[in-house]
C-alpha cells in the first residue's frame, strides 16, 4: 500500500504522479515546497481581501447576507471540482477559489461576530496558531505521516464528510438539524466534544497536506502543481477555520 495518501481529495498520489508522467519537464520548472508555500501565502492574502469586502457588505446588508454566502460557497465548490480534474488550470483557478472562499468566509464571519462579538478574531488567531503548530510538528517530524496515521485520519475525515453530507440532505427536506440532533449541534458537553474532535481531525489533515506537497516536490511535479498544492492546503485551512468558529460559538452559548 502506498504511503502517499491524504484525507484531502485534492491532494493524492495520482494527482502528482500523473503530472510527472504526462509532462516532460526540466529541474528548474519543477514544483518546490517554498514555491508552494509562497503561492499559498498569496492566496491567503487574496482570501483575506475578499473576506474583508464581504464582511463590510454583510454589515451594510444586515441579515440579507445569503447571496454572499451561497455565491461564495457554490462558486468555490465548482472551482474545486473543476481543479480536481483540470490541475493544469491551477495558476488561474486557484486564486479565483481564494477570492470566492473569502466572500463566503467574510459573510459567515460577520454573522457569527454579530451574535458573539470578538469570536472571529479569536477564531482567526487560533487557526493561524494551529496551522503554524502543525507545520512545526511536521517539519521537525514530531508527528510523522505514517501509513497507519494516514489510514486512521482518512477514515475519520471521510466519516465526518459523510455525516455533514447527510445533515445537508436532511436539511433540504425541511428538517431542522439543530432540533433533531441538539446533542451534536448544541452547546452541551457532547456537542462541544464533537466539535473538538472535528477540529483535531482538520488540524491533523494539515500534516497530510504538508506530506503531499513534500512528496510532490520530491517526485519532480511540474511548476503549476505549486498552485494546486497551495489550493489543496487552503481547502483544509478554510475547513479548520470554520470548525474552530463553530466550536467557539458553542462555547459562547454556555
Amino acid at each position: 500500500m502506498s504511503l502517499f495518501k491524504s484525507g484531502n481529495p485534492t491532494l493524492s498520489e495520482n494527482k502528482f504522479r500523473d503530472t510527472v508522467i504526462s509532462t516532460p519537464i526540466s529541474s528548474e520548472n519543477t514544483m518546490t515546497i517554498g514555491g508552494t508555500l509562497n503561492k499559498f501565502g498569496f492566496m491567503l492574502l487574496m482570501l483575506m481581501g475578499s473576506a474583508f469586502y464581504s464582511w463590510k457588505e454583510a454589515a451594510n446588508l444586515g441579515e440579507n447576507t445569503m447571496p454572499l454566502v451561497i455565491g461564495g460557497a457554490i462558486g468555490g465548490l465548482i472551482i474545486a471540482i473543476v481543479l480536481i480534474f483540470k490541475k493544469e488550470w491551477s495558476p488561474f483557478l486557484a486564486p479565483l477559489y481564494a477570492l470566492l472562499e473569502g466572500l463566503f468566509i467574510g459573510a459567515i464571519s460577520a454573522f457569527f461576530n454579530a451574535a458573539y462579538p470578538g469570536i472571529v478574531l479569536q477564531a482567526v488567531g487560533l487557526t493561524f496558531s494551529v496551522g503554524f503548530g502543525m507545520y512545526f510538528l511536521y517539519t521537525f517530524r514530531i508527528i510523522r505521516a505514517t501509513e497507519k496515521f494516514k489510514s486512521v485520519l482518512i477514515a475519520a475525515t471521510v466519516g465526518i464528510g459523510l455525516f455533514y453530507l447527510a445533515t445537508m440532505i436532511i436539511g433540504w427536506f425541511g428538517v431542522n438539524v439543530n432540533e433533531t440532533m441538539p446533542f451534536i449541534n448544541g452547546g452541551g458537553m457532547f456537542g462541544i466534544g464533537f466539535s473538538v474532535f472535528v477540529v483535531a481531525i482538520a488540524a491533523l489533515n494539515l500534516i497530510l497536506d504538508f506530506d503531499m506537497i513534500e512528496q510532490g516536490s520530491a517526485m519532480g511535479a511540474p511548476k503549476y502543481m505549486e498552485w494546486y498544492g497551495a489550493f489543496g492546503l487552503m481547502v483544509t485551512f478554510v475547513w479548520l477555520y470554520m470548525e474552530i468558529l463553530r466550536l467557539l460559538s458553542k462555547l459562547n452559548r454556555r
